[in-house]
């Protein structure tokens, strides 16, 4: 493999960026060019992208394809696609695209479908609450184990059961379990304790919170079996706990790539089987998109090259996700960790360090919430920060008028960070609000907006479970495409590992005991700060 920065199109990227791209007017652009938007158009599934809004031209593009292929991107996804080993640092597939292929496709097709056929049949099940008697399903993950379900269970709010409640407890803090717990009836919850190793310190610990509350209820101890089912692969510490149902999956899917897998019980609790199939088959069109379509018209693979050119030639830190509905509140979270643990990286393949910046901070909120909070910034701050604008053409309920003004604002907003306003247009409008006492041109100055800032527009038909699918997918492929062309291995993350060693030295020093209240060890800081913690 060829890392991105010793290759020919890195430094014909540099001298592009110097003579063209830094300078790059997007007003400029579409007045020479009144073809530009269909030429920054792609169609994939499910998903429209308007890539016109960006700052790059065709030349742009064609030197990031000439480093994609540099790079080998097309080799590596494909030693993907097939089980090669390419978590290199744990020696592991990576095959979270088998957990959404067909029957009778794909790698470990037997295994794969066998749990998915229990885990839909168990779904209906409860679903059916007046056999069940089930009305709240709590999950208790964390990370992966939590984000995904987390994510497209209100995403899918209009695909959902109605006689269920969903709940998520993941942080250790026992502000987040404590009131999901005061609303719940212990003969009508059932807990998902998820957990591939069962051992996840956050997880089992609110696990047996749960586990205490229920039979401090008056349940037996014969009744957990009934209330409490595992998504994990470690059968004997689920039985010790009391659980007989379980559902396993493989060293080979990767947590912030698992809702495809069991970690999806309450997504299929919510929707139902056949929904639940309907978000794989989503999931498999764009994996098959991802791995045929030619590299310029690959929705993933140009959003990910597109990341490498505002990333390391812009030097553009972070990235803002406002989609314009209210069931993807919890996507720009989910992307949080899709990429950044991912990408978050410091070292290439050989453990070399980099020269080069690799993910970058990604936040966001729903619009047009966003609107009233950070988009301020967004407009005038002194940072350029391009926007991932996602909008749906079909609302799944019936205010038409509420849906045509979520619109309105999403392609507004768009459209105002490209075009500014200058100071002489500020000057010609008449601000209400602006202090009688400041002269004009003093005004106009505080309400003019640089604009040339960049964003990108992913539209879907209709937020349903295949189009849903489709974009988690898209997004799935788009992180692995910048980081195949980084050099980096985006299928660990080591850097959860210190925090979680150094946490388990300091929990009995906080616990009275032996140790309690011991600083032997410690930096003069965490040691003054646990003093008076234990004071």
């Amino acid at each position: 493999m060829i890392r991105c920065d010793q290759t020919v199109a890195w430094t014909a990227l540099q001298g592009h960026f110097e003579g063209h791209g830094r300078e790059l007017d997007l007003r400029e652009a579409f007045a020479r060019d009144p073809a530009r938007f269909e030429a920054f158009a792609l169609q994939a599934p499910e998903v429209f992208a308007d890539l016109s809004k960006n700052l790059w031209d065709l030349a742009t593009r064609k030197l990031l394809l000439e480093l994609a292929r540099e790079c080998a991107l097309e080799d590596r996804r494909d030693a993907m696609f097939a089980g090669a080993p390419i978590n290199t640092t744990e020696g592991r597939a990576v095959l979270h695209t088998a957990l959404r292929a067909p029957r009778g496709f794909g790698p470990f097709s037997h295994e794969v479908h066998g749990v998915l056929d229990a885990l839909l049949n168990y779904a209906e099940g409860i679903r059916d609450t007046t056999a069940s008697g089930i009305r709240d399903v709590v999950n208790i993950g964390i990370g992966g184990s939590d984000l995904g379900p987390q994510m497209v269970v209100p995403a899918l709010d209009a695909f959902a059961h109605p006689g269920l409640r969903f709940h998520f407890v993941s942080n250790v803090d026992g502000h987040d379990i404590t009131p999901v717990l005061r609303k719940l009836k212990p003969a009508e919850t059932l807990f998902i304790i998820a957990s591939k190793t069962f051992t996840t310190q956050e997880t089992m610990a609110n696990a047996a919170v749960a586990r205490e509350w229920f039979l401090a209820q008056g349940m037996a101890e014969a009744d957990i079996a009934r209330h409490f089912v595992g998504a994990t692969t470690n059968l004997n510490a689920a039985t010790a706990f009391g659980i007989h149902t379980t559902f396993g999956f493989w060293d080979w899917v990767g947590g912030r790539y698992s809702l495809w897998s069991a970690i999806g019980l309450p997504i299929a609790l919510a929707v139902g089987s056949d929904h639940f199939r309907a978000l794989l088959a989503g999931a498999h069109a764009m994996d098959r998109h991802f791995a045929t379509a030619p590299l310029e018209a690959n929705l993933p693979v140009q959003l990910g090259l597109l990341d490498v050119w505002y990333r390391n030639f812009h030097r553009f830190t972070s990235r803002s996700v406002a989609p314009y509905h209210q069931g993807l509140k919890r996507l720009p979270a989910y992307l949080q960790q899709l990429e950044m643990e991912s990408n978050g990286k410091c070292v290439d393949f050989d453990g070399q360090p980099l020269t080069f910046g690799t993910s970058p901070v990604v936040w966001g909120e729903p619009g047009t919430n966003g609107q009233h909070a950070y988009f301020q910034m967004l407009h005038q701050g002194t940072d350029v920060i391009p926007v991932e604008f996602i909008a749906v053409k079909h609302p799944t309920h019936a205010h038409a008028d509420l849906h045509a003004k979520a619109l309105a604002n999403c392609l507004a907003q768009a459209q105002a960070l490209m075009r500014g306003k200058t100071t002489e247009a500020a000057a010609a409008e008449k601000a209400p609000t602006a202090s009688p006492t400041l002269d004009a041109r003093t005004v106009a100055r505080h309400r003019s907006f640089p604009g040339n800032r960049p964003s990108s527009m992913l539209l879907l038909d209709q937020l349903n479970p295949r189009s849903l699918g489709a974009l988690i997918a898209m997004y799935e492929h788009r992180v692995f495409t910048s980081g195949a062309v980084w050099g980096i291995n985006s299928f660990d993350q080591w850097g959860v590992e210190l925090g979680k060693a150094l946490a388990s030295d300091l929990l009995p020093r906080l616990v009275p005991g032996d140790q309690h209240g011991a600083t032997t060890g410690l930096d003069a800081s965490t040691a003054g700060l646990l003093r008076r913690l234990t004071a």
